[in-house]
């Protein structure tokens, strides 16, 4: 390491993805609590599964559909003023939800409101990530993504302990407070990209245009200094930072419509397990305490597969990676299908974990790498709310197959099919062509 490496300041992009952690660790981790809440609701208030279920389903609709608009809009406004009304939003609807006493107050204050502020969390945050980094982005990404992986791990155990002692209104009260005040104030150190702070992703240095026919102020201004990538010299021209086709443009390209029918297919099956697994946990004959566990293992496998795949897939491709990431999402179905002891349970919830965190660490890079990073917001959100709006409704399928037939056998069994053939249709995914760079 030589003396400039040393001097140099810390890389603003490292900052934002560690505010981009803060925000998916409250998000995530009070939104998959949600399955720890569960029981308390059903007990208090009589409804069945289905019909809260079905408020989850609403919620991820939305928020997931509302995630194309919230993702152009940090393309073109910036992420602060995203993450902070979604703060606001999501904190106040989360505080609503926990007086509710009606059906229809749990549909629009979760359903509806808390819904569209959680839309300003995954793809605004990861989508000015893609924009920072380009040879080290699947690490910024898993670092990011960790984020949710740690708030799964560590925030439904917190709940288990607290709802007991308090009260479910209590509880999910303050959590709304918490993210209220946090992301409003997180908010305001988000930069939407490197250029606006003079910057080049990855903190390479970015060195002017030259003429070519250089006059004698271009030779002087020649010696500007250089990064370095691995110890080599390395520049960036100012030109052409910024590239990569258009949502419009995009949409041309086949690949672009087989990874969101992929998406689509493979997010039916995503919510369910946090919605469920303490409620399936419990049909098997399990405490509720060790059902939460399970959503622990979860976030803690997510965090593996997120500080892990994120990086790996820088060396061995995005695609290799997600492929590694959708096997095993099969692999987690399979193991819940056939659990009828506490191992097997949770190492159902480990594969699964994994999967999750990895795929959200690489489902924003595979943007990047495929379509660029001008329009990385609006192409990844337009993707990302597509699949969810239609893969929403899966936890409010599972609650009705288990109140029809008296068990989730028969919803964890669709999940194998659903996750089988979303990993069929991305072997088949090409890449598109290059995009255009400047």
């Amino acid at each position: 390491m030589n003396s400039s490496s040393l001097s140099r300041p810390l890389f603003y992009g490292w900052i934002v993805t560690a505010c981009a952690f803060i925000v998916l660790f409250l998000t995530y981790g009070v939104q998959y609590s949600f399955g720890v809440f569960l029981p308390a609701m059903l007990e208090e208030l009589g409804w069945q599964r289905a019909e809260i279920a079905g408020a989850f389903s609403l919620y991820t609709m939305v928020y997931s559909g509302c995630s194309w608009f919230s993702g152009g809009l940090t393309d073109s406004k910036g992420p602060n003023v995203v993450i902070a009304v979604g703060g606001i939003l999501l904190g106040c609807g989360i505080m609503a939800t926990s007086q509710v006493s009606a059906r229809w107050q749990m549909y629009v204050f979760y359903g509806l409101l808390a819904a569209l502020g959680m839309s300003t969390a995954f793809i605004p945050c990861n989508a000015t990530v893609v924009k920072w980094f380009q040879r080290k982005r699947g690490l910024a990404l898993g670092l990011a993504s960790s984020g949710s992986s740690c708030g799964i791990l560590t925030c439904p155990p917190l709940m288990a302990a607290l709802i007991p002692h308090y009260g479910w209104r209590p509880v999910y009260l303050a959590c709304g407070a918490v993210i209220f005040v946090c992301l409003t104030v997180i908010a305001r150190f988000m930069v939407r990209s490197p250029e606006l702070l003079g910057l080049a992703p990855d903190g390479d240095l970015i060195v002017p245009m030259r003429s070519a026919h250089p006059g004698p102020f271009d030779r002087a201004q020649d010696k500007s200094p250089v990064g370095e990538v691995e110890g080599r010299p390395h520049a960036i021209q100012n030109s052409a930072l910024l590239t990569g086709w258009s949502l419009q443009e995009a949409w041309r390209f086949s690949s672009f419509w087989l990874l969101a029918t992929t998406f689509v297919i493979m997010l039916l099956t995503v919510p369910a397990p946090f919605v469920h697994i303490v409620a399936f946990a419990q049909d098997l004959g399990f405490s509720p305490a060790q059902g939460a566990l399970a959503v622990s293992v979860i976030g803690l496998f997510a965090l593996v597969g997120s500080i892990s795949l994120g990086p790996l897939s820088d060396r061995i491709g995005r695609k290799q990676g997600l492929l590694i990431s959708l096997t095993l999402h099969v692999v987690a179905f399979i193991l819940f299908v056939l659990a009828r002891s506490l191992p097997v349970l949770y190492a159902g919830a480990a594969a699964f974990g994994f999967f999750y965190g990895s795929m959200a660490a690489l489902f924003s890079a595979l943007v990047g790498d495929f379509f660029g990073r001008r329009h990385s917001g609006a192409i990844a959100g337009f993707l990302f709310a597509g699949s969810g709006m239609l893969g929403a409704w899966g936890p409010m399928i599972f609650g009705y197959l288990r109140d029809v037939t008296g068990s989730y056998h028969l919803a964890f069994s669709g999940g194998i099919v659903t996750s089988a053939l979303a990993l069929v249709l991305f072997l088949g995914t090409p890449k598109p062509p290059p995009y255009p760079s400047g």
